[in-house]
C-alpha cells in the first residue's frame, strides 16, 4: 500500500533549510525500515514535509506517523542545536495533526513528481 504523508511544523514555522531534510530524509528512511516499508519519495519547504511511503498492510499508518515524526523531532533536536528555538511547547517539532491520503487511484508517478516540485530551501 502507497500512502502520501504530510508533516507540518508547529506554528508553521519556517524551521528547515537544506541541509535538515536531507538529515531528515535519512532518519526517515531508516524509521520506515524498521516498519519493513519503504520511503519512496521525500521532500519539503521551510514548513512542512511531503513522504510517500510503500508500506505492509500490517502496518498502521498512525504507529508508522508517531515513530516518523518522534523519532525524526529526537535526533533532529540532538543533531541540530539551533534548532532548539523551534520546539515550541513542550519541545515539539511537528504540529500534532498531519495529512495521509492512500495512492491507489491516482498515478504514483504524478505523485512523486509533486513531492519532487516543492519549493525546497537552499
Amino acid at each position: 500500500m502507497h500512502v502520501h504523508l504530510v508533516f507540518v511544523t508547529k506554528f508553521r514555522h519556517k524551521v528547515f533549510a537544506d541541509q535538515h531534510l536531507t538529515r531528515m530524509e535519512a532518519i526517515m528512511r531508516d524509521v520506515c525500515a524498521d516498519f519493513e516499508a519503504e520511503l519512496v519519495e521525500f521532500n519539503g519547504e521551510n514548513n512542512h514535509v511531503h513522504l510517500l511511503v510503500n508500506f505492509p498492510p500490517k502496518v498502521a499508518v498512525a504507529r508508522l506517523v508517531n515513530s516518523l515524526k518522534g523519532v525524526s523531532s529526537r535526533r533532529l533536536r540532538q543533531e541540530f542545536p539551533d534548532l532548539v528555538r523551534h520546539y515550541y511547547r513542550a519541545n515539539k517539532l511537528w504540529s500534532g495533526s498531519y495529512f495521509a491520503g492512500s495512492v491507489g487511484g491516482a498515478p504514483l508517478s504524478v505523485v512523486k513528481q509533486y513531492i519532487e516540485q516543492q519549493n525546497r530551501p537552499g
